[in-house]
């Protein structure tokens, strides 16, 4: 027979896991556009997922678990970010590095790489929790720490900075 102690253990991590299971792999792809390459996006999404659990217990319900997880996420990724400008190693070989995409990959696939970027930091991850991980403004807001409304003007200013980065590589394809 378990102990109750042990009962409780399990039963979190049973919780835990069906977590990681529900939100592992889109935190993967968020993590991935946020990083740039997937072995620092796997490290971030284990290193979130090993500060909700350790935290687990400092969750308000402020906010759904979800986005809380997320918010994590996304300071994971800012911190290796962080560090990574600190202490630069050795480039390798980038997943977003449209330079060595393969020549299969669509022009305007690679070009919208290119320009996403070229995004200020807030504004790509603004535009990737809403127009590819399709967060609604209000969760954005609170992954972030913006208001709804920040979210929204935010990613206006993406989508111009983006049409006007596509026009640009398309006008300088054609003079070429």
């Amino acid at each position: 027979m378990q102990s109750t102690e042990n009962a409780g253990i399990e039963s979190d991590l049973s919780a835990f896991e069906a977590l990681f299971q529900s939100h592992g792999p889109r935190m993967k792809s968020l993590a991935l556009n946020i990083l740039g390459n997937r072995a620092d996006a796997e490290d971030a999404v284990q290193e979130a997922f090993l500060k909700v659990y350790r935290s687990r217990g400092d969750f308000r319900g402020e906010a759904s678990p979800s986005t809380w997880l997320y918010r994590i996420l996304v300071n994971t990724c800012y911190d290796m970010g962080r560090k990574r400008r600190r202490h630069p190693e050795e480039p390798e070989l980038e997943e977003t590095d449209v330079s060595r995409a393969p020549a299969i990959d669509h022009p305007l696939r690679l070009t919208l790489q290119k320009a996403l970027g070229r995004l200020p930091s807030r504004q790509r991850d603004v535009f990737l929790l809403f127009e590819v991980e399709g967060f609604k403004h209000a969760e954005i807001g609170t992954i972030l720490g913006i208001p709804e409304g920040t979210s929204k003007s935010v990613l206006f200013d993406a989508k111009r900075a983006l049409q006007g980065f596509i026009r640009d590589e398309r006008r300088a394809t054609r003079a070429s």
